[in-house]
């Protein structure tokens, strides 16, 4: 027999039994009537459902439990177990323990974005936690271990940034802040590198003035990282290019100050004299308002 025919036949003998039962009177046996009619079509299979209370767990029970499979390294489990705790124990101290194993755990499996989710979740329910400095680690972590190589989208390194910058400004005695600092630094010089490898980009297709506001960005935002120095000289490259040649001076005197012995200072003084002219810092230039600002870190 064809599923299709089955598949029919199978309907008309719902709609018979349906149509049998609609013509019963009310009763209390009607039923058991109705289990014996679809038993017999064999419309339905297997036990009847039964209703089942389960009992409750203790939470300290639940919580032993995510720590065994924390120990397994079952961290998805894991995180699910500690879960179980907000929903069977909300607002309670178990509840908030148990969000707190759970971003823990969700940040080893790595699932850096569930751990994100949890970490953001934790401040915002608990802002004045012992531990939630500790949820801001986590958080910039997350982002901090997704940074991609240079030339791709730098967005998971501006995120660490930002939350690895609140830890420091919320938490300033903090033990993770020592850590954070550096971490700070590596996502500035990702940023700034980033900008250095566009703008040199632009350099190549003599598209001077997208170049500029790349480099500018770069003494903006992370003049303390270690691609100022040839930022600046990028910046001398670029408006003695396009003729500027008081702003290209300023670039050279610039870094000529904060840098004397860089290998870029000697190549910008270079380049500068072969139009005839030498570095010199003119006061009205925007370099100037920041040059005395730069210094590697």
């Amino acid at each position: 027999m064809s599923i299709a025919r089955s598949f029919r036949l199978s309907a008309a003998r719902a709609a018979l039994a349906a149509a049998f039962v609609a013509t019963l009177p009310a009763a209390p046996g009607r039923a058991d009537i109705m289990d014996s009619i679809t038993s017999g079509f064999g419309l339905f299979s297997g036990e009847k459902y039964k209703t089942e209370i389960v009992p409750d767990i203790p939470a300290e029970d639940i919580y032993n439990q995510g720590l065994a499979r924390m120990e397994a390294h079952d961290y998805e489990n894991a995180a699910k177990r500690f879960g179980e705790l907000e929903k069977q124990y909300p607002f309670s101290q178990w509840a908030r323990k148990g969000l707190l194993m759970q971003t823990f755990a969700q940040y080893q499996k790595p699932a850096y974005d569930d751990a994100v989710a949890s970490a953001q979740r934790y401040i915002g329910l608990y802002p004045t936690s012992p531990d939630t400095p500790y949820m801001y680690y986590l958080a910039g972590m997350s982002y901090y271990n997704q940074v991609p190589a240079v030339m791709q989208d730098q967005e998971s390194a501006e995120k660490a940034l930002a939350i690895f910058s609140q830890l420091v400004e919320k938490f300033p005695k903090s033990e993770y802040v020592t850590d954070v600092k550096y971490k700070i630094q590596v996502a500035r010089d990702q940023l700034a590198a980033k900008d250095m490898t566009v703008g040199r980009f632009y350099l190549t297709r003599k598209n001077y003035t997208a170049a500029v506001n790349r480099f500018h960005d770069v003494l903006a935002k992370y003049q303390t990282t270690r691609h100022a120095e040839e930022a600046l000289y990028r910046l001398t490259e670029a408006y003695f290019a396009m003729g500027v040649v008081n702003e290209a001076q300023t670039a050279a005197a610039i870094l000529g100050h904060n840098f004397p012995d860089s290998s870029w200072y000697k190549d910008a003084h270079a380049l500068l004299a072969t139009g005839g002219v030498a570095p010199e810092e003119h006061q009205g230039s925007w370099l100037s308002k920041i040059g005395k600002t730069l210094g590697a870190s």
